[in-house]
This record gives structure tokens, C-alpha cells and sequence, in this order.
């Protein structure tokens, strides 16, 4: 009788230990999936750019389009003209938020809004990373005549931006 006690209990604890390793094991897939689109996208973006900058370094195009222009311009700065021939310090400073993201992963919540938004924001930051380390300088393109010239790891950052405030904003 006693160790019928002790079994029945064993069997009760046995069950509850599956169901929490296949609770366990649900949310480790689901993390998991959510961590594949988050590295999808930042490693799409940070490819996009490159090959971009790339072919606009090599080709030199002086195309316009209407509403834009394309065309090869070497960014020593920032945003806005601000921080001309700053390069060490954007670097640094994309490097720590490059770092942050990655050290801070496990916050962004397991969604695929904020996943992608901030596999964009890292593919980005990166993106300008490689170019202010390799280059000594960004290269820019997309010339919409009252902005300031960019290329595509700015616009994945302003568009991770702009979604990131908007989905925490809720």
C-alpha cells in the first residue's frame, strides 16, 4: 500500500514533468522560429546594403527619376550633415548599438513585428558599421532633393525606428 502511494505519485509528477518539457519545448520552437525571422532580416538587410553600395560605388550612376535622383555620395558623418569626418566615433557608437541588441535579445518580445523591426534596426546599424569600418566612410544614394542623401541601411533603421515607437506605443 505504500508503495502504491509512492508510485501513484510518481506517475502524477512523471505526467506533469512531460506536459512542462513539451510546454517547454513549444515555447523553445516558438523562440526559436521568432530568432530565425529576427536573424533573416537583419542578414537580408545588411546583404541589400552592401550589394547596393557596391554596385553604386562601382557604377557611379548619375541617374534621375523623377521624384529622386541616384547617385554616389561619401558620408564622413551623419544624418543631417551632423558629425562630419566623425567616423571612429559613429563607428563606436553603432557598435555599442549593434551590441546592445544582440546582449539584449532575449527582451524583445517573441512577436514578429518587433523580431523584424529590430532584425531591420541591427541590419542597418551594421550595414553602416561595415562601411565606416572598411571604407572610413559611408556611401549614400538616394538623393530625394529636399532630404538628406541615404541608403538602405538607413532607410531599415528609420523604418525600425518609426515601428518600434509606434508598436510600443500601444
Amino acid at each position: 500500500s505504500h508503495a502504491g502511494i509512492a508510485g501513484s505519485a510518481y506517475r502524477e509528477s512523471g505526467k506533469s514533468g512531460r506536459r512542462g518539457t513539451a510546454a517547454a519545448r513549444k515555447t523553445m520552437v516558438k523562440a526559436k522560429k521568432y530568432f530565425i525571422v529576427f536573424l533573416a532580416v537583419s542578414i537580408l538587410t545588411v546583404l541589400l546594403d552592401q550589394f547596393s553600395k557596391y554596385a553604386v560605388d562601382k557604377i557611379r550612376p548619375e541617374w534621375g527619376l523623377g521624384f529622386m535622383s541616384i547617385h554616389f555620395v561619401h558620408n564622413t558623418g551623419a544624418g543631417f550633415g551632423i558629425l562630419k569626418g566623425q567616423t571612429g566615433l559613429l563607428a563606436f557608437i553603432s557598435a555599442l548599438a549593434a551590441l546592445a541588441v544582440i546582449f539584449f535579445y532575449k527582451k524583445i518580445p517573441q512577436e514578429k513585428i518587433p523580431q523584424i523591426l529590430f532584425g531591420l534596426f541591427l541590419g542597418g546599424v551594421v550595414g553602416n558599421l561595415i562601411d565606416r569600418t572598411f571604407r572610413g566612410y559611408v556611401i549614400d544614394f538616394f538623393d530625394l532633393s529636399f532630404w538628406p542623401v541615404f541608403n538602405i541601411a538607413d532607410m531599415a533603421i528609420s523604418l525600425s525606428v518609426i515601428g518600434l515607437a509606434l508598436y510600443y506605443w500601444k
